[in-house]
């Protein structure tokens, strides 16, 4: 797949390579408290890697998880995932904490939601978020989902259950906020 640009950052596929910054994103505790895996040490950021690299190699490819990089800068500072699976689809997204509260999360999801909308065909994407998670909350409010749900228990996650809240977003909805964006002055 071509890298998809946006205003900020960059996504375009794993590589081999990128394992450094992988690590330094899955392997930290004040990222990894808010997705739904535990921290990663060197040689599970190695396996995980190498079937993200796998799967985006596969003609029935069941994701399409990807790295984030600045438009200026192609080392990875975190990674976003569209999950499709009929005609709906599940995001999801981590930035390296040195770069939180600089709009790449916004970013690299409004970019996801365009291929998943267009490219995809997709009419609903969805988003699981922890309910301490104001900042990932805020993402998505600021991209136009809507609150769906409380999840009980949602996520087995660094020694225990938590749960989520879930979110979504329509392709009507979506086409209107861009469409509306399109139009301001």
């Amino acid at each position: 797949m071509e890298p998809l640009s946006g205003e900020l950052t960059v996504l375009r596929e794993f590589r081999e390579s990128d394992l450094d910054d992988y690590l330094a994103i899955s392997g930290d505790d004040r990222v990894t408290e808010w997705m739904a895996f535990d921290s990663h040490d060197r040689a599970k950021a190695a396996v995980v890697l190498a079937g993200i690299i796998e799967r985006s190699a596969r003609d029935d490819r069941p994701d399409y998880m990807l790295a984030v990089t600045r438009r200026d800068d192609d080392h990875v500072v975190g990674f976003a995932r569209i999950a499709p699976t009929g005609r709906a689809a599940k995001l999801g997204y981590a930035v390296h904490a040195d770069h939180w509260g600089r709009g790449y999360a916004t970013d690299a999801a409004k970019l996801l939601l365009g291929f998943a909308f267009g490219t995809l065909g997709v009419h609903r994407v969805t988003a699981a978020i922890g309910p301490e998670n104001e900042a990932s909350i805020a993402v998505v409010k600021r991209l136009g989902f809507s609150y769906e749900g409380h999840l009980r228990d949602h996520v087995f996650t660094n020694g225990g259950w938590r749960d989520s809240l879930l979110y979504s977003i329509l392709e009507d909805e979506y086409a209107d906020r861009s469409s509306a964006r399109h139009l301001a002055p």
